[in-house]
């Protein structure tokens, strides 16, 4: 028996010997060509020689067996760095529409886990991010395992001569379509993207010390606002995609125009238009931050910049000019120093918004009971003008369940929606089918839409209501090279307000109809100029 295995073992090693060669071929093939966004995840794109394996080759075969072991293992760690960097612009373009920064994007990856832990769990996230982690370095094991073939100078030595005929065919005829240099390429252009991170730090600080917000005298600042409560509502996920798609304008264009009938009926009046946010498919506080600063706040660098500066929020604007600030922000589970920026009286996290009801997978609490809560803590009875930012969350993946309205009176304290949390299918099901999972978000932005409208209608006297989306969703919804435009909804019962908007950039009802998006940075100035006078 023992003579037997010895056999059987003899024959694998010889038979993986012999496969070592062609296998680290595969692997480099596999390595280097590897596109950077799912979109070019074909065949096709396999089928490519790349410079850099010739280069690869050549070195290898060259080294001298003293040291080959060294050459070996630093062809192997440049690889796995390689591979590390595609993989993170692949998940980055599919969530964001966008390269991966490796000098500001590694917050993400906290980012991504507390929203992977709240969706499927804290055990089933270490274990699939247990396996993921043992399946990268099984492969890498791989890798170095086979590079181990080029050692042998009876085939390197011929390799190296058929390399060095590749490369001579390869500059001869450039621009053949099937030769790249595409990992040399990545390389360079993300040095490039660090540096220019590097410089925009410098360009950014001289930007947040220009505002013309203090041109404005504190006792004009939108004085044609006084008494009245200013409501921002920033819900998640809302873009243009959702209002002219095909697949989802029919349900979103009828929910506009439900709600717009729904105010009227209530006495209020509304304007829309575009804006065009910062970030796409997530990263919520950058849109947050450009419309509240009046800066562009396009990456995590500029925002940790601004929260760092002297730079007055819109919301410390308000409170400077007698309003009482608050947020609203139900996804803050955790401590939030950034809060501190942007000149908030009182912020109602999850902790402290008085929910008992069960979660929503990530989501913590339905738009329903956010409202609810809010009116409750600061609306019911007489109280100062408020200046609230409410950052609505329903309409945030994984989009199951979706919850429903239920009568106001008696939201109470959750637990009514406790039947609604566990309904429907779970987002391992939802998220097998990708036509499901675009149906599930058109259907949680019409539930937003929709517990606005019935908010406002109720709860809408004395108050200018700001209603717009945060940023477009992710490339699964809008698909590739959508825009990064967000409708804007003005909704007051003082229709001479929304007059001083411009006619050009506004347009009465709920659903926008201008053609172009202005940036999300102008519209603290706008705000500021256009109700910072009676005249």
């Amino acid at each position: 028996m023992k003579h037997q295995a010895l056999i059987f073992f003899k024959f694998f090693c010889g038979a993986m010997g012999r496969l070592q060669m062609p296998f680290a071929i595969v692997m480099l093939l596999l390595i280097l060509n590897l596109p950077t966004s799912m979109a070019d995840l074909q065949v096709k794109s396999f089928i490519k020689l790349q410079i850099e394996l010739l280069v690869i080759v050549l070195f290898l075969a060259g080294v001298g067996a003293r040291y080959f072991k060294a050459a070996r293992l630093a062809v192997t760690i440049i690889l796995s760095l390689v591979l590390l960097l595609k993989l993170a612009d692949i998940a980055t373009y599919a969530a964001f529409s966008r390269q991966f920064n490796p000098l500001f994007d590694l917050k993400l990856l906290f980012d991504g886990w507390n929203v992977l832990t709240a969706t499927i769990g804290l055990v089933e996230a270490w274990i699939l991010a247990s396996l993921i982690f043992l399946c990268f370095v099984f492969f890498i094991v791989l890798v170095y395992w086979s590079l181990g073939s080029f050692r042998d100078t009876r085939i390197a030595i011929p390799l190296a001569l058929g390399v060095l005929i590749s490369l001579a065919i390869a500059f001869s005829y450039p621009g053949n379509g099937w030769i790249e240099t595409r990992t040399s390429e990545l390389v360079v252009d993300r040095v490039a993207i660090v540096q220019k991170s590097l410089r925009d730090k410098q360009a950014f600080e001289a930007l947040l010390e220009r505002d013309t917000a203090s041109d404005v005298p504190l006792d004009q600042r939108f004085d044609a606002l006084q008494g009245k409560d200013i409501i921002v509502v920033f819900i998640e996920s809302y873009g243009e995609s959702v209002v002219r798609d095909p697949r989802y304008s029919n349900l979103i264009s009828k929910r506009l125009a439900n709600v717009e009938q729904q105010i009227s009926v209530a006495g209020l009046t509304s304007k829309s238009s575009w804006l065009l946010s910062p970030t796409s498919g997530g990263l919520s506080w950058l849109a947050h931050g450009t419309l509240l600063s009046g800066v562009w706040v396009d990456s995590q660098q500029r925002y940790t910049q601004l929260i760092e500066s002297k730079r007055p929020s819109l919301n410390r604007l308000f409170q400077e000019a007698g309003w009482r600030s608050v947020a609203v922000m139900p996804a803050i589970t955790m401590d939030w120093p950034e809060g501190n920026y942007f000149g908030y009286d009182t912020v109602y996290a999850a902790n402290n918004l008085g929910y008992k009801g069960k979660p929503f997978n990530w989501v913590t609490m339905p738009d329903q009971y956010t409202l609810s809560a809010f009116q409750n803590l600061e609306r019911n009875g007489p109280h100062k003008p408020l200046m609230a930012e409410i950052a609505l969350i329903s309409s945030h993946a994984p989009w199951t369940p979706i919850p429903h309205l239920v009568d106001w009176l008696e939201v109470g304290d959750g637990t009514i929606f406790n039947a609604q949390a566990i309904a429907g299918e779970s987002p391992e099901i939802v998220w097998q089918d990708h036509e499901r999972v675009r149906a599930q978000y058109a259907a949680s932005i019409d539930y937003a839409l929709e517990t606005l409208g019935s908010y406002m209608a109720r709860y809408g006297r004395n108050t200018v209501f700001i209603l717009l989306g945060d940023h477009q969703p992710a490339p699964i919804i809008t698909g590739n090279n959508a825009s990064r435009a967000v409708p804007i909804h003005i909704v007051s019962d003082d229709s001479a307000l929304l007059e001083r908007l411009d006619s050009k950039k506004w347009n009465r009802g709920m659903m926008p109809e201008t053609q172009t998006a202005e940036p999300m940075d102008g519209f603290r100035q706008e705000l500021l100029r256009k109700f910072s006078s009676k005249n």
